[in-house]
């Protein structure tokens, strides 16, 4: 084969051939922050801290982990939902939130808000 001339049909069947299946191995790497957070999946040799993970993690890419002890923990985030005094929502007795009344009575308007993760639980 001469690097001058186009690549033949034989040339490029020769070479295909030539390469053995399971020859060629991809090192997925998960770099994370000094806080075990993950930052992003790449095959690339970049400066920072990274773990090798195999190809199923990188495709589900898990938002939900962190590592530590170069290890992946996963963790389940819990976030609260909580009923506050609002100007526009649910017209409910000034003493008992409980009890729903009509908007032309005494009332507190109340909404349900949804909060930043409360707690998370690692598994």
């Amino acid at each position: 084969m001469n690097p001058d001339q186009p690549m033949t049909e034989e040339d490029f069947f020769a070479i295909w051939n030539s390469v053995t299946p399971g020859q060629l191995t991809i090192e997925y790497r998960l770099y994370y922050d000094e806080n075990g957070y993950p930052l992003f999946y790449t095959s690339e040799e970049l400066p920072g801290n990274y773990i090798v993970v195999d190809a199923d993690m990188v495709a589900r890419s898990p938002a939900n982990i962190r590592i530590h002890d170069g290890k992946v923990i996963s963790y389940q985030v819990v976030y609260g939902k909580k009923l506050k005094p609002s100007k526009t929502g649910q017209a409910c007795d000034p003493r008992d939130v409980c009890v729903i009344v009509e908007p032309d009575q005494p009332n507190t308007l109340w909404k349900l808000t949804h909060e930043e993760p409360i707690n998370d639980q690692t598994n």
